[in-house]
């Protein structure tokens, strides 16, 4: 979330962050009230791997200029690499020191065996596995404190911060930048995009990782679209920025157990008491530690089972997956994921339209015909190529028709009308077609638009 607001809050302030949350939470509350979680069915999993993956790889990206302690813009791997081929001379052998080594100490604190529940040994090793971010923050910290106090300053640290609780009040719906003051639309005009895009990735998101621990139990879409939604309207009171689930915070709390919403409540109250207490020892953290923690959380984002699961079990979806990653690093994750949507849409579209159909020459009551049997759903994408196919094929022979229908458990209006202009089209030539072993639902169809293949009268349910 953060990259996808900071360009709107270095272009104007922080109230676009904030008026984000509010109306971001408003969207997804809405959607969830009106029950509209089935849209997320449409999003698959290639299209969520290519944009989680892409999430990470701009994200660790945007540290590479921290981790090198140089400036510049690096909001995407494209800027990232421009920033540095720009700002090399800024090079500082210290930050990329400290973040490497922060790198490599949290691979190996992730690497150590350990059981929450065993020997002493085994309990250490689960212990530094789970506090390894936190570990090498306070490190990172007293580091740099230790050559503060020596009058040195080797490392690019985070700076002064505001100290305390944020005060409680209504989103800003204007705000001033400048001498210039935007009023409610001006701002959502501002939003551009974004103000759409954020709700639609940050409920992928949070539905994504529910999905990833819920351990095979239900899952309710619209119940955590609605809380989503809640939170952020809730946070925009006390100047949040738009929020979503947390791959990192999620997995920490799996580790440590946590089985109720009561964690959360716990959490929260360490963060509050860290804002009352704690925000001036903050400015000591070195980016450069951050930067490390960052990048190597975003390497563990990267799901290469699935990549290979993809490429080994269906081409298509592979290929689907790298067009959205692609367009994501690139152009933005807001762009990239609805260029994958609509691709996987189209490619869903093209199969439906280019259904499997089996055809066969049998003998019926001593006459020759031709059977053919779609071997699975008709939607009206088909009913074109269903017709041209049964054309083509008929037009070999002087063999009369038979549809069966046995695999078909609904056909719409379009199906069933392309199918009465075969049967004229055949009748032209002399030959028929019926429709046989039609369900409950085909053969209502059928009665309505073309009573006249009905010619079996039995129809399954």
């Amino acid at each position: 979330m953060a990259t996808m607001v900071e360009p709107l809050v270095e272009k104007y302030n922080a109230d676009m962050a904030i008026l984000i949350a509010f109306l971001k939470g408003c969207i997804i509350a809405l959607l969830g009230i009106f029950h509209l979680g089935f849209l997320l069915d449409f999003i698959s999993l290639p299209v969520i791997t290519g944009f989680t993956s892409a999430a990470a790889i701009n994200i660790a990206s945007s540290q590479f200029k921290s981790l090198l302690g140089i400036s510049g813009k690096s909001e995407s791997l494209l800027d990232a690499l421009i920033a540095i081929c720009k700002n090399f001379d800024e090079f500082r052998y210290e930050d990329t020191l400290l973040g490497i080594g922060t790198i490599i100490v949290l691979v190996i604190f992730k690497n150590v065996p350990g059981r929450r529940t065993g020997t002493i040994l085994q309990k250490i090793g689960w212990f530094l596995g789970l506090s390894r971010n936190a570990f090498v923050v306070i490190m990172g910290t007293i580091i740099a404190y230790v050559f503060y106090i020596n009058d040195q300053k080797p490392f690019t640290l985070i700076g002064t911060m505001g100290q305390g609780l944020p005060p409680i009040a209504p989103p800003p719906f204007t705000t001033t930048v400048g001498n210039q003051t935007y009023d409610f639309l001006e701002m959502t005009a501002a939003m551009g995009t974004t103000l759409f895009t954020i709700p639609v990735i940050s409920t992928i998101e949070h539905i994504a990782i529910a999905k990833a621990f819920a351990k095979g139990k239900s899952l309710d879409a619209t119940q955590e679209m609605i809380a989503l939604g809640t939170c952020n309207i809730f946070g925009s009171f006390v100047s949040s920025m738009p929020v979503t689930g947390s791959f990192t915070r999620t997995a920490v709390n799996h580790a440590s157990g946590v089985k109720t919403p009561l964690g959360g409540i716990f959490t929260g109250g360490l963060v509050l008491l860290a804002l009352g207490l704690l925000t001036s020892t903050f400015r000591f953290i070195p980016k450069a530690t951050l930067a490390g923690l960052i990048v190597c959380a975003m390497y563990y984002m990267l799901d290469f089972p699935t990549y290979r699961l993809l490429w080994r079990a269906r081409k298509i979806d592979f290929c689907v997956m790298m067009v959205t990653l692609i367009p994501c690093v690139f152009l933005g994750l807001e762009y990239g994921i609805l260029i994958g949507i609509v691709i996987n849409l189209a490619a869903l579209l093209y199969f439906s339209a280019r259904p499997s159909i089996q055809t066969k020459i049998e003998q019926i009551e001593g006459e020759t015909v031709i059977v053919v049997v779609p071997e699975e759903a008709i939607a009206f994408p088909a009913a074109e190529r269903l017709r041209a196919n049964i054309m083509k094929l008929s037009g070999d022979s002087e063999c009369n028709v038979i549809l069966d229908c046995r695999n078909l458990k609904r056909l719409d209006v379009t199906v069933a009308k392309n199918v009465k202009l075969l049967g004229k089209d055949l009748s032209v030539r002399g030959q028929t077609i019926v429709c046989s072993n039609c369900c409950e639902n085909v053969n209502a169809t059928l009665k309505i638009v073309a009573p006249e293949l009905l010619h079996v009268k039995e129809g399954r349910r």
